[in-house]
């Protein structure tokens, strides 16, 4: 069964359990699918309402794309998980021969190239869903605001989580340029998100 399948209890006994999987790679992918259900949720609060007429059109627009967004999020739940165990089994190859180590050294990079790149997918996808929760949480249903707000800090801790999961695998590789391509992206997509989620956190609080 797909992880993404489990009741939120079976998922939460399995986290708890003594495997390396689900870590915190699958965990940041589900505070994305938290984060874009949670505001989904404000969107279609803000749609039929009289007072929002002007932006029902853009709140069905949104809400749209956060299911997009949350289907992507609970496959990358698997996808997260799956990385992992490519690094894993590249790591139990044999390595009697030169021939059988060279081989497994190869794996174990492209491996764990992998399992650096979903993870930077994750963050990716979760900052590229920042903009949208503060839209729709300045233009939507004020009685929900705080519910934005919520969802926009679950989202910070997806992209986060899935950042500190690129830099772990970033530390076993040798390609130099991706090393530095990847650390360059997240230093940008952490500090803006860290500073989108304070103006939203910030503004909610005067709304209060």
């Amino acid at each position: 069964m797909k992880l993404q399948d489990l009741t939120v209890k079976q998922f939460l006994e399995k986290t708890a359990g003594n495997e390396p999987v689900p870590g915190g790679g699958s965990v940041s992918a589900l505070n994305g699918a938290i984060s874009s259900s949670l505001v989904q949720m404000l969107a279609n609060l803000t749609i039929g309402r009289k007072n929002y007429t002007d932006v029902e059109e853009r709140m069905k627009k949104n809400a749209g794309r956060f299911e997009e967004f949350r289907m992507h999020f609970l496959n990358d739940i698997d996808r997260d998980s799956e990385a992992y165990n490519l690094v894993f089994e590249a790591f139990k190859l044999p390595k009697e021969t030169d021939e059988e180590k060279a081989y497994r050294n190869q794996n174990i990079q492209e491996a764990t190239k992998i399992a650096a790149l979903v993870p930077m997918e994750i963050a990716e996808r979760a900052f590229g869903m920042l903009d949208l929760i503060v839209e729709t949480t300045r233009k939507g249903n004020k009685n929900a605001i705080t519910d934005g707000c919520v969802a926009m800090m679950t989202c910070r801790t997806a992209v986060l989580g899935a950042l500190l999961n690129v830099r772990i695998n970033l530390g076993g590789l040798k390609d130099a340029g991706f090393v530095q391509k990847l650390t360059d992206a997240c230093n940008r997509i952490e500090k803006e998100t860290e500073v989108k989620e304070k103006e939203l956190t910030d503004w909610v609080k005067t709304q209060l």
